[in-house]
């Protein structure tokens, strides 16, 4: 209860804490990002990813310098919501506060809410969130490669962790259990990540492309891989532009 109770006060006030600890990133060109920029010191011994790539012959490796500056920028805002403490590095504590957020704002079993947590961790720790934590300089490296191993298991007809995550919120939102995601139940989500609900309406706009009013189970796992996966894409700065 103390943890959370400080996480929460973290989380308020992130804002001011952040006016006085200006990331080191900040202002800097892509190519000057230390190992985000260069690739240095990621491999497949120590992110999670990188070693899925390399056990199916996959070598691809990330190189800065093909990413949109605008996604690199976006890329830290969404480190920066995780980073609680402000320390520069993400830690899976500070990734499992936030399912237990979730379950404060919904009404969801505590079986559900587990789940999310179990999601959350296998999807951070093949993000880079290994029990050191994952360092702010590393996170965009971490995120592309994620996002190439994700492309390798569709290649590969295999699981996507994507869809792991997005299912997994997509049954602690569903409220009423009617099989569906409601523009009320996605403002529960917004307001959980602690961006304004008003920006459930441009998300939902642009996830339900079926037109029905409602999100299905698939059009969220859609909507979290553009997310997760895409490349820059100015179509969807309107989607992001309120935290991440």
């Amino acid at each position: 209860k103390q943890w959370y109770q400080r996480r929460v006060a973290i989380t308020a006030g992130n804002l001011n804490l952040r006016k006085m600890c200006k990331p080191s990133n900040v202002g800097r060109k892509p190519e000057n990002f230390g190992s985000a920029g260069t690739s240095i010191g990621l491999n497949e011994h120590n992110n999670e990813s990188y070693r899925y790539l390399r056990s199916v012959g996959n070598m691809w490796q990330h190189d800065v310098k093909t990413m949109h500056p605008k996604m690199i920028a976006r890329l830290y805002k969404r480190f920066d919501t995780f980073d609680l403490d402000v320390d520069g590095k993400m830690d899976m504590e500070e990734i499992l506060y936030w399912p237990d957020r979730m379950k404060e704002l919904v009404n969801s079993s505590e079986e559900q809410v587990e789940e999310m947590r179990k999601a959350c961790r296998i999807f951070f720790f093949n993000k880079g969130v290994g029990p050191d934590g994952l360092l702010r300089e590393n996170w965009v490296e971490s995120n592309r490669t994620f996002a190439e191993a994700e492309r390798e298991r569709e290649r590969r007809g295999e699981k996507s962790l994507i869809a792991l995550l997005s299912d997994s919120y997509y049954d602690v939102l569903d409220d009423n259990d009617n099989g569906t995601v409601s523009i009320e139940e996605l403002k529960t989500m917004m307001k959980a990540f602690d961006v304004p609900q008003e920006a459930a309406y441009t998300f939902f706009e642009k996830a339900d492309t079926d037109g029905s009013g409602a999100l299905e189970r698939e059009e969220l796992v859609v909507l979290f891989k553009k997310f997760w996966m895409s490349e820059y894409d100015s179509a969807w700065d309107g989607i992001y532009a309120y935290k991440y």
